[in-house]
């Protein structure tokens, strides 16, 4: 089968994000706004291209003062920055229906490289729609302070408020374009 076009059904996808809280739990949130294109081959993903858009002020964590400062200057300082992207440079087959994808993350002006442990969950026709569809399940992890996300408080107890690390869960579900 030869690559074809698929736009990411954004209703029927998720992108979301926990970070260690307080050095005992994590806090997690997603972004509501997304949109994107993936441009494969469903019986053979290497050598596709994908192409994912964010809406960064469509964070949301379920808590309103949380994410107005996440929205702020001290975060993702959505009036200067409103998207972050992510561009696909290579996608690797690792087994059957697993990949390495990796690309370039565009989060505040800054551009890093990134690889996604994906598992391509297949191809299926909606019986709503009659689209063709496909789906994949995703999981990353970055440095927040590589895209100068640097934010921190101290805790009187020791430590600090907000861990280095943040973990990106990926669900995605795109159909076929006609």
């Amino acid at each position: 089968m030869a690559k074809t076009n698929w736009k990411i059904d954004a209703v029927h996808s998720s992108i979301e994000f926990s970070i260690k809280h307080m050095m005992i739990a994590k806090a997690k949130g997603g972004f509501e706004k997304f949109s994107g294109n993936i441009h494969v081959d469903p019986d053979d993903l290497t050598g596709g291209d994908i192409e994912v858009t964010i809406d960064v002020a469509s964070i949301d964590t379920r808590q309103n003062d949380r994410d107005d400062h996440l929205r702020s200057a001290d975060f993702f300082d959505v009036e200067n920055y409103p998207e972050a992207t992510f561009v696909s440079t290579e996608i690797k087959k690792k087994a059957d229906n697993h990949y390495e994808i990796t690309g370039d993350l565009t989060l505040r002006g800054i551009t890093k490289p990134v690889t996604i442990d994906t598992e391509f969950a297949g191809q299926s026709k909606d019986p709503m729609s009659g689209n063709e569809v496909i789906g994949f399940s995703g999981t990353t992890q970055i440095n927040r302070k590589d895209f100068d996300l640097t934010w921190n408080t101290a805790l009187e107890t020791g430590g600090v408020l907000l861990g280095d690390e943040v973990t990106i869960n990926i669900e995605l579900e795109a159909y076929k374009e006609a």
